[in-house]
């Protein structure tokens, strides 16, 4: 899913997955013919055809055109046919990939240039030269993660082995690279010699202050400043961190692996299941299979349940050892680097600040949420005493019963809905995806256009390609949709960044005609061959954004569309709107440009757009049945809803304890000679949860997100918060704001535009027209927790 990865680096100025190569070679051109030919390019150097159907006089063509291309396999195969006479193209249109030995061409001209901003920024002296210092040092994390960005999602997603293998030796190579960079601190020094000149500094942007401000923390937060065996201790300390998570997560492992049960106290459970499960009278359940959690929602014997629970809640000793040892080898990092803790390291660029303050936010949100929680509560409890086989604690729920009772009261309102599948009739992927576009029209002015793949540009015949079309501004972006699933494919929904939006400044574009070959212009040379325009507004090039967006949908079968129940609605509404993020958030630098914003804030626009998927003006743009045209009947969807978010406050106190502990784990515990991961565990639970967790688990070795999200997990829920006032004050203030262009360029001028180049409580302060939050201080975390997360949608 998308976050800012910095942190993560022992190199501050890139993304964590921004790695450099060591080979070189070299090019000989002509520079000063290079700077000439540039000059006289007016226009982006575009083939007329490749901007074939991108204006607006198409639109109804489109419109249509995009449903067709998910929904009918041959509309699809006709739609690209042409293109497939035509040369390779290279992976997303990189013209160094069309074979697998394109990855060492690529990285090896990534690395001339990445050489040369080094040692211009080196060399700078005067104040001319500082001026452009954070311009240059964006550039060279553009060009790392080019490189890095590309190559971490082709290793992992395209079929063929042979390129796999290349872009995996592309990615080791750039981090070795990287490496070398971490031996100078000629970068950090000459960033601070520039923001300390006052004439410098004035010079700059907003974003370039903001830039200045990201690239000078990540360089502390490294320990370039330490002294050299701090240093060293430093590194250290941070590959243990590296080796332990990335153990803590590949090997969690429960405590019990399988129970035993004789087969007639499994009653309640689907007889089919439990006869594939038993043998000899003995039914047998693995504690991390799906059979585990079925017999938790299904089993009526209530001693059964409570084993299971104990089981499935309590991780193995070695899994436990290792998430202790991470938090330690953290806590002790974060002293080094002068910190109270790794929290407070974390925190310091976030939104939050500080853990004080994201503790804030939680107590505020548990107690928004307690009496919603209460209150499915009581109806659970009031099944439970109706229940004439519960024989043990009557008047009390306890963990193993949670699920239990919860599916039999979701049971009981989903019989007054007819067949719960019937819906998704109406959501096709096609016709989702058409709403999604006539909604972006709406609000921003901005369209989803079909394009043909090139031979060799996607990595499965089923990837489509949209070019994101703007009524003002032409053409802004490329997004790749691979939505459906194949064998090899992850299941998980995902948006990746191949590459940010960033300006192009005609020094780089003369030096990129040292690599001309097999370029037609300078101008496409610097960007790879990939997409690019013309911005008027600025008399300069831009690199498009370029967005893959990943689902695991089922494939489709003529005649009947691929048909998505209401959560995969959910989920591409919610993937989208992160690929809006990065289509509006099309800044001059890279750093900040679309979803590189702090981890508290990225995930906004994403649950934002959840609210759109189940608001009736936005169904009403596009939800129609697949094969009649009929439109949704609301009120069915209505019920469905009521029953989907029927567990929602129990789901958000669920979430509140595991931010809570999260932080309680990245606070000063760890370094206690006494400390018991375990014991602080049910410390949390037993101050915080509605229901007790019984003594003797130890979930905590399973929570494989304290990894990823250390000391940020609180992120998702405050996002959410967020969301919901957003969604309430602007765009549900009046009848039909969820398709009011006034709302949309409010919510994009003072949100989306940005990326991360703004302090995201300004953003928030100006979309909600109340500078009270605009300084984020705790008070401004603790309104927030008040605003809680309760569902605005329908």
């Amino acid at each position: 899913m998308l976050k800012r990865l910095a942190q993560a680096s022992l190199l501050p100025w890139v993304c964590s997955r921004c790695l450099h190569l060591q080979r070189q070679r070299r090019f000989i051109t002509n520079v000063a013919a290079a700077t000439t030919t540039a000059a006289r390019d007016p226009v982006p150097p575009y083939p007329a055809s490749s901007l074939s159907g991108l204006g607006t006089q198409h639109a109804k063509q489109d419109d249509e055109a995009l449903r067709k291309i998910f929904d009918s396999v041959k509309f699809w195969e006709d739609f690209s046919r042409s293109s497939k006479k035509n040369p390779p193209t290279g992976i997303v249109g990189n013209r160094y990939l069309t074979h697998p030995d394109g990855f060492l061409d690529f990285v090896t001209v990534t690395l001339q240039r990445c050489e040369n901003v080094v040692q211009k920024v080196s060399a700078a002296s005067t104040v001319n030269e500082y001026k452009t210092m954070v311009k240059d040092l964006d550039r060279l994390s553009d060009l790392l993660c080019r490189v890095i960005d590309l190559a971490d999602f082709v290793r992992g997603t395209h079929p063929n082995r042979k390129i796999q293998s290349a872009a995996t030796k592309a990615y080791s190579i750039m981090f070795q690279y990287m490496n070398q960079l971490n031996t100078t601190t000629v970068l950090n020094d000459q960033l601070k010699k520039a923001a300390a000149t006052p004439e410098v500094w004035a010079s700059w942007s907003e974003q370039e202050k903001a830039v200045s401000k990201i690239l000078t923390e990540d360089f502390s937060r490294s320990a370039i400043e330490l002294p050299e065996g701090a240093r060293h201790k430093f590194v250290d300390l941070s590959n243990e961190i590296a080796h332990d998570g990335a153990e803590f997560v590949d090997r969690m492992a429960p405590e019990t692996n399988s129970l035993k049960f004789d087969s007639k106290k499994m009653r309640g459970l689907d007889p089919t299941m439990v006869q594939a499960l038993t043998s000899w009278g003995e039914t047998k359940i693995h504690t991390m299979r799906h059979e585990a959690q079925m017999a938790l929602r299904y089993v009526e014997d209530a001693d059964v349940r409570r084993e299971i629970y104990m089981a499935v809640r309590t991780a193995n000793k070695p899994s436990i050892r290792r998430l202790e040892r991470m938090l330690k080898n953290r806590a002790e990092l974060a002293k080094l680097s002068g910190y109270q803790t790794f929290a407070h390291m974390t925190l310091e660029n976030k939104m939050a600040k500080s853990p004080e303050a994201v503790n804030q936010f939680l107590n505020a949100l548990i107690e928004d949420n307690r009496h919603q929680v209460n209150e499915e509560l009581q109806e659970l409890m009031e099944l439970k005493r109706g229940d004439a086989r519960q024989d043990n604690f009557p008047d009390r729920i306890n963990a193993w019963d949670k699920f239990y009772y919860t599916h039999r009261l979701i049971s009981n309102m989903d019989h007054k809905l007819r067949s719960p599948d019937f819906l998704s009739a109406y959501f096709s992927v096609g016709t989702v995806m058409q709403g999604l576009s006539r909604l972006f029209d709406r609000l921003y002015g901005i369209r989803l256009v079909p394009r043909e793949t090139q031979p060799g540009e996607v990595w499965d015949d089923d990837v489509r390609r949209l070019d994101v079309v703007s009524d003002t501004d032409g053409h802004i972006a490329v997004l790749y949709c691979d939505l459906f699933s194949r064998e090899g494919k992850t299941p998980n929904p995902a948006h990746f960044t191949l590459r940010c939006s960033r300006e192009l400044y005609e020094s780089e574009i003369a030096e990129a005609a040292n690599t001309l070959h097999p370029f037609s212009s300078p101008v496409e040379a610097a960007t790879d061959g990939m997409a690019m325009s013309y911005n008027k507004h600025t008399n300069s090039y831009y690199q498009l954004p370029t967005i893959a967006l990943i689902c695991d949908f089922p494939t489709h079968y003529y005649p009947r569309p691929t048909l998505l129940n209401f959560n995969d609605v959910r989920t591409l509404f919610h993937e989208m709107g992160h690929g809006l993020h990065s289509f509006l958030g099309r800044t001059p630098l890279q750093n900040v440009s679309g979803t590189r914003c702090a981890t508290d804030f990225a995930e906004l626009p994403s649950v934002l757009m959840e609210h759109f998927a189940s608001c009736p003006s936005v169904l009403a743009l596009y939800a129609r049945h697949w094969d009649t045209d009929a439109p949704l009947p609301m009120a069915a969807l209505e019920q469905r809803l009521a029953i989907d978010t029927r567990t929602q406050p129990a789901e958000t106190e669920a979430q509140i304890l595991l931010a809570m502990l999260d932080q309680a784990y990245h606070s000063s515990l760890p370094l206690s000679s006494h400390f018991d991961s375990t014991q602080t565990y049910h410390d949390v639970y037993n101050s915080h949860a509605s229901i007790p967790e019984p003594q003797g688990t130890a979930w905590q070795g399973f929570f494989g997100h304290l990894f990823g999200y250390g000391a940020t997990y609180y992120s998702y829920l405050f996002d959410r918060a967020i969301a919901g006032k957003i969604w309430g004050d602007v765009f549900q203030k009046v009848p039909e704001g969820s398709v009011d262009r006034e709302n949309g360029e409010l919510y994009k001028n003072e949100v989306l535009r940005w990326g991360g180049g703004r302090d995201g409580w300004k953003c928030i302060a100006g979309v909600l027209g109340d500078q009270r939050l605009a300084d984020g201080d705790e008070m401004a975390m603790k309104e927030v927790g008040k605003w809680g997360v309760r569902y605005r949608g329908v």
